[in-house]
């Protein structure tokens, strides 16, 4: 296997941390971001000569274009571009301010498009490459308690099909990666939280209760599955990562026709005519 050059988001803890290391345990390059690069300080002293660790907010779109180029002119290419950036807004939508809705999507969506526009005229002059789109089983389906970072993901959905398709005719494959849920700290010192609203405790608690019936996956195990998704000569368009999420796909995709079967003519009387 030819050795590839990474770029990759987030990559001071949970996925992107895993990732970064196992690319580069097999012998890849990797620039690693994070917004505190002395978090990732030490996978350049175990591998000064295929890592580099930049500072970068993803949320500046000047940075990210800066970021990219300069991992560009320090490896002379890129092959794998993953953004990982991301992190979990919780609160109801009654309790979100206008700040965190705006944070979220500013980092979970604006972040991942900023990379890819910066990232997209190395690819396509290449002829190759790989995005990686870290969304969610939250971005096919939508829970109580977490509505901001749902449309986050929705959207990162919807604008990577989309993009999949424009740079198809470039040699350049997109594939959107959809986890269920890990003992990484997304819900934990990643997370934010909104000030709660007493009225919704009890909607609280009873997704408290259903989350606790599916316990964790394990991050580490992860890290094998993105290898073989980056080496496949035809990749996917989306790929869960983990056991429940295909269950919880089925069910949604099942719920959706039958809606949509059970309305059908209202949807055939709105076609007039």
């Amino acid at each position: 296997m030819a050795q590839r050059t990474w770029f990759l988001t987030g990559a001071s803890r949970g996925f992107g941390r895993r990732w970064a290391t196992a690319a580069l345990d097999r012998g890849d390059r990797v620039v690693g971001t994070a917004r505190d690069p002395r978090t990732i300080g030490n996978l350049a002293e175990r591998h000064p000569d295929t890592f580099l660790g930049l500072a970068l907010d993803v949320t500046d779109r000047s940075a990210v274009f800066a970021a990219v180029k300069a991992a560009h002119d320090h490896f002379g290419e890129l092959d794998v571009v993953v953004n990982n950036a991301g992190y979990g807004q919780f609160g109801m939508i009654e309790e979100l301010s206008e700040q965190e809705a705006r944070d979220q999507i500013e980092t979970n969506l604006f972040g991942a498009l900023w990379v890819a526009q910066a990232a997209l005229p190395y690819l396509r002059q290449a002829r190759k490459g790989h995005i990686l789109q870290v969304s969610s089983i939250g971005g096919i389906t939508a829970f109580p308690g977490i509505g901001i970072y749902h449309a986050s993901k929705w959207a990162l959905e919807g604008l990577s099909q989309s993009l999949a398709q424009e740079v198809k005719t470039f040699g350049v494959h997109l594939t959107l990666i959809e986890p269920a849920s890990y003992a990484t700290d997304w819900g934990g010192a990643s997370a934010k939280r909104a000030t709660p609203i007493d009225a919704y405790a009890p909607v609280r608690e009873a997704t408290a209760k259903r989350l606790s019936a599916n316990p964790p996956g394990d991050p580490d195990a992860s890290a094998a599955a993105i290898l073989k998704i980056v080496d496949a000569e035809t990749p996917p368009l989306r790929v869960f990562l983990g056991s429940v999420p295909f269950t919880v796909a089925t069910n949604e995709y099942a719920s959706r026709l039958e809606n949509w079967r059970q309305w059908q003519p209202i949807a055939e009387l709105a076609q007039g005519g």
